[in-house]
């Protein structure tokens, strides 16, 4: 069977920036697994895996494009520290949630705290970098009807949202 639309597709994998340091990794589990054709995984990832079967192993170089995107320098900005009302403690690294002006949520990353403000960055951590993904294909089978409903793989036996 290959990889192809519709296919629930289960890899183990290593993912490495263009320095050699481990970015993500599976560790051998064998439990990551998405939708095929859903937009689930990044799309430079999931084009270079359609047609793949069981066991291949590939190595494959994602740019930023084909990635997480470009970084915006626009989406760094200095916040009023009273925005974070209520959190005593804010530091670089730290990850908020909010919801823009265009109803959606956003997450941003706090990049430097001064005594009046808060820098946060609101580009994906990975914009900009090259992707270097190790990767070996576990499993491929069809996607159940829920499955495709939900636009995503559920779990062998577990489904959560």
């Amino acid at each position: 069977m290959q990889i192809a639309d519709k296919m629930v597709v289960t890899l183990d994998y290593t993912l490495t920036d263009n320095t050699g340091n481990i970015l993500d990794q599976t560790e051998g589990r064998g439990d990551f697994a998405y939708l095929h054709g859903a937009g689930n995984i990044i799309p430079g990832l999931e084009n270079e895996l359609t047609g793949q079967t069981v066991g291949a192993r590939i190595q494959v170089t994602v740019n930023p494009e084909d990635g997480y995107g470009p970084r915006h320098e626009e989406l760094q900005q200095d916040v009023p520290r009273a925005a974070f009302e209520g959190i005593d403690t804010i530091e670089p690294g730290m990850q908020f949630q909010f919801q823009g002006p265009d109803g959606h949520a956003h997450i941003v990353t706090v990049t430097a705290v001064a005594e009046e403000h808060v820098t946060v960055d609101g580009n994906h951590p990975l914009a900009g970098v090259e992707l270097n993904f190790d990767v070996t294909i576990v499993d491929i089978r069809e996607a159940s009807e829920e499955e495709l409903e939900h636009g995503h793989a559920h779990a062998h036996g577990h489904h959560h949202h």
